[in-house]
């Protein structure tokens, strides 16, 4: 299938230049290149965070309902911060 880009003329020369050196097309090289970005997004896409629990027994009563600042504070609590 044909289509028509514009990109900058001293990224299509070097692109032509890189496609010589390696023995290809043009049209090779620049398929080769968005195979590649396709399958970057793609892998990107499929990062899941793991689910990370600890054993105990939660959040401690006395901190039920405090905002980040408390809880901030009784973290450093006598350790000069």
């Amino acid at each position: 299938m044909k289509t028509t880009i514009d990109i900058a003329k001293s990224l299509l020369d070097e692109a032509r230049r890189q496609a010589d050196r390696r023995g290809t097309t043009l049209r090779a090289l620049v398929e080769d290149g968005l195979r590649r970005v396709l399958k970057a997004d793609a892998k990107a896409d499929d990062f899941r965070l793991r689910k990370v629990t600890f054993k105990g027994r939660g959040l401690h009563d006395d901190m039920a309902g405090a905002g980040w600042d408390e809880i901030r504070r009784r973290i450093y609590e006598g350790r000069g911060g």
